[in-house]
C-alpha cells in the first residue's frame, strides 16, 4: 500500500480478531516508532508489547475509554522518558505505528488514559516511576 492510500484509508478499529499477529509484523510496527522524529532527536520512547491475555484484560478493566483492549491479540504501551516534549514525541511514534499496522492489514486504536489510569496501568506493567506511560495502542 502506498503512503497516500494508507493515510487516506486508515481507520480506527475497536473490534479485533483473535488471530496471532506475526512477530515480523510486530517488529515492523515497533521499527516504525523507532524511526519517528523526536524533539532534539532524543528518541525518548520505550515500547512494551503486551500479549498476556490476563494483562490485556486487566488493562481493559482499568482504561475507562479502552475496554476493547481486553479482546485485542496484543497491545503496545508507549512509555516516555522525561523529555522536552513527551506528548508530541509519543504522538509521532504512535501515528507511525498506526500507519505501519494499517499498511500490514491490522487495525489499531490508542486509548486516552486519565492520570489515574496511567498510574494504575503503569504499576501493573512495572513502569519505573521516572518514566511516563502515555497510552496503550
Amino acid at each position: 500500500m502506498d503512503v497516500y492510500e494508507c493515510l487516506r484509508s486508515r481507520r480506527t478499529v475497536r473490534l479485533f480478531k483473535s488471530s496471532v499477529v506475526p512477530e515480523s509484523i510486530v517488529t515492523k510496527i515497533l521499527s516504525a516508532a523507532r524511526w519517528a522524529p523526536s524533539s532534539q532527536n532524543q528518541q525518548p520512547w520505550h515500547l512494551v508489547v503486551i500479549r498476556d491475555r490476563n494483562m490485556l484484560k486487566a488493562i481493559g478493566e482499568i482504561a475507562v475509554s479502552g475496554p476493547f483492549i481486553a479482546e485485542a491479540p496484543l497491545a503496545i504501551a508507549v512509555v516516555m522518558d522525561h523529555a522536552d516534549a513527551p506528548e508530541l514525541d509519543a504522538g509521532r511514534a504512535l501515528q507511525q505505528m498506526e500507519l505501519m499496522a494499517w499498511s500490514e492489514g491490522l487495525g489499531t486504536c490508542f486509548v486516552g488514559l486519565t492520570l489515574d489510569d496511567r498510574e494504575r496501568i503503569g504499576e501493573l506493567l512495572g513502569i519505573p516511576p521516572d518514566m511516563d506511560l502515555m497510552t496503550v495502542l
